[in-house]
């Protein structure tokens, strides 16, 4: 890893929101679908430039987002905004191309012990599945992104070798011709220097692929890790509004990164996220009442850095007083 340059100098972060289907999915309490549109629409007000917004998936499995059409559907569309959608399998990518999605996004584990526990299937399989996938859609245009779990980690098999996790890289994007890839700390098991090392390995290998970091804050590292991926020439990162969702079969999971600790961080150190803070915070302020409990933002608590507070009300006979000692 070089040493470390984290002053932004204008450089440009793509900031991908997940918390709509990432954080959502996890949530016993189901939000109604216009509160779901509506929080979608705050998100693309705000100037995110990616929404993952729901997932094509079996109500039964996840029924919090079980209105995933009409969510998709009647969301009001800002020029420029990706809004993307999780899918599984083939009939869950034609529901999100009848949709309107922009992309889809495809998951499995680069570990092998997670994609059976996750999703009941070898990786193999896993992988001639989504090939299906991409072949069924092709003929639309709709963009393909992998999201590659527990790239940094595995809770049941330690560290995922390097290589294992760039040859699952190489087979979605030279084989299948996938526009992006996330990689995924599911966990929340990565470290700067292993970020940074994956990171640059990918980039080096696939400079024009759009790549993807998405970080777990579980054991408090998610702001270093993503210090540490901007240092190692990433611009893209998923972030999750109120630090709200994480992976129900992984072992220990907390939130993912907070979206606007992520924004409020990069903008003082100069970066141009594109996002309009006092409008993400807004949006996030929404969160406890439409899932029912606290959220994990500390910006939300504390407030940014110089949103100030008024001095005592007796701060003027404080000072006279202090004033006469002197």
């Amino acid at each position: 890893m070089n040493a470390v340059n984290w002053q932004g100098q204008g450089r440009r972060i793509h900031m991908q929101e997940v918390g709509t289907r990432d954080g959502l999915q996890a949530e016993s309490a189901f939000v109604p679908t216009e509160q779901k549109i509506e929080l979608v629409n705050a998100l693309s007000d705000a100037g995110l430039a990616k929404i993952e917004v729901t997932a094509f998936v079996s109500p039964k499995a996840i029924p919090a987002l079980r209105d995933a059409e009409q969510v998709l559907r009647e969301i009001r569309r800002a020029p420029g905004v990706v809004y993307t959608a999780l899918v599984p399998n083939v009939r869950g990518a034609e529901r999100a191309v009848e949709s309107r999605a922009d992309e889809l996004n495809l998951v499995m584990s680069a570990s092998e012990s997670h994609n059976l526990s996750n999703l009941r299937m070898t990786r193999a399989q896993s992988f001639a599945g989504l090939a299906e996938v991409v072949r069924a859609v092709q003929a639309t245009g709709v963009a393909i992104n992998v999201s590659l779990s527990c790239a940094f980690g595995c809770p049941m098999e330690g560290d995922v070798p390097v290589p294992d996790v760039l040859d699952w890289c190489r087979r979605y994007v030279d084989e299948l011709g996938a526009r992006g890839v996330t990689l995924c700390d599911t966990t929340g098991m990565a470290y700067p220097t292993q970020v940074a090392q994956l990171t640059q390995a990918f980039r080096t290998r696939w400079p024009d692929t759009e790549l993807t970091l998405h970080f777990h804050n579980t054991r408090g590292m998610g702001l270093a890790n993503v210090l540490a991926a901007i240092d190692a020439g990433a611009d893209r990162l998923d972030a999750s509004l109120g630090g709200i969702g994480g992976c129900p079969y992984a072992p220990g999971a907390s939130g993912n990164v907070c979206t606007e600790e992520v924004v409020h961080a990069l903008t003082l150190m100069g970066y141009d996220t594109g996002v309009d803070l006092p409008r993400l915070l807004a949006a996030a302020s929404q969160l406890p009442g439409l899932i029912g409990h606290d959220v994990p933002s500390q910006i939300l608590k504390a407030g940014r850095r110089l949103d100030l507070h008024p001095c005592p009300a007796d701060f003027a006979d404080i000072a006279a007083r202090a004033a006469s000692r002197s």
